[in-house]
């Protein structure tokens, strides 16, 4: 059985799930489907065309599946998807998707902790196990992959592509796509070295992060431009999953990848 306080307002038609409890004064609307085990907060809001998985939290104040903050939304029905174990923090909003984007869906993967006063635009994707820290804002059909954390008040530029095991530091403006296993961040956004000890804490060992470290060196400090070293790489790097997921990001990218720092900025991005 759910638990709904009597002052919230569910809409008979949303499908809750098993054990599902319903804080005071949140409302939940039509075409809404939450999984079991699933808590939602006082005066959260969930706006029709949102599924939420099971095990997941939305703290009071929160707004889920509102319209698109987009003057190309023409009413038209998008959706938000969101995965197992999501934990959505005070007053964090995440938007529906748009047609015009061709997509029409914004998605949260398993085990993400989006924190306070968070903002998920139309049409993004947030991978699994990722971080938003407090404040962070990301723009429409912005891509977020597994296991990379944004640091609090970072602002991302729409069509940005954030890699796997990425980090960014607080308070960056992010207007270029940030490569997998990285960390970047400061005024103007720089590279600032390899994400050592997030690879660390998930098990990534030693030789493996040291060939993650040797590529990004070739890509940044060789002298050469990024389709040169991305060349050279490919044919004298022994072939291993971080080598291609790294060349695949830099020859995908779309919007270029963030440049290097100075010396002073190697290493040391927090």
């Amino acid at each position: 059985m759910s638990e709904i306080h009597p002052t919230a307002i569910v809409n008979p038609n949303a499908k809750l799930g098993r054990n599902v409890t319903i804080g005071p004064y949140a409302i939940i609307n039509d075409n809404v489907e939450i999984g079991d085990n699933t808590k939602i907060g006082p005066h959260a809001v969930i706006y029709p065309y949102v599924k939420m998985g099971r095990d997941c939290s939305v703290f009071p104040g929160a707004v889920i599946g509102a319209v698109p903050q987009d003057l190309k939304f023409d009413g038209e029905i998008t959706y938000v998807e969101i995965g197992d174990r999501v934990t959505i923090r005070e007053c964090a909003t995440i938007n529906r998707g748009t047609k015009a984007s061709g997509k029409g869906v914004t998605k949260i993967g398993d085990d993400v902790l989006i924190m306070s006063y968070c903002h998920v635009a139309h049409d993004c994707r947030v991978g699994n196990h990722c971080i938003l820290v407090s404040y962070v804002g990301i723009a429409g059909e912005t891509d977020v992959d597994d296991w990379a954390i944004i640091g609090g008040g970072t602002k991302v530029h729409q069509f940005t592509h954030i890699g796997t095991h990425a980090m960014i530091g607080g308070q960056s403006a992010v207007n270029k796509d940030i490569p997998p296993y990285s960390i970047c961040g400061r005024t103007p956004l720089v590279y600032g070295g390899v994400n050592l000890v997030g690879l660390r804490r998930r098990g990534f060992d030693s030789d493996t992060i040291r060939s993650i470290k040797d590529i990004y060196e070739m890509i940044y400090f060789s002298g050469y431009n990024f389709s040169d070293a991305v060349s050279r790489i490919d044919a004298g790097f022994p072939d291993s999953v971080e080598k291609k997921v790294i060349l695949d990001f830099v020859r995908g990218s779309k919007r270029g990848i963030v440049r290097a720092g100075d010396s002073h900025d190697k290493g040391n991005i927090e």
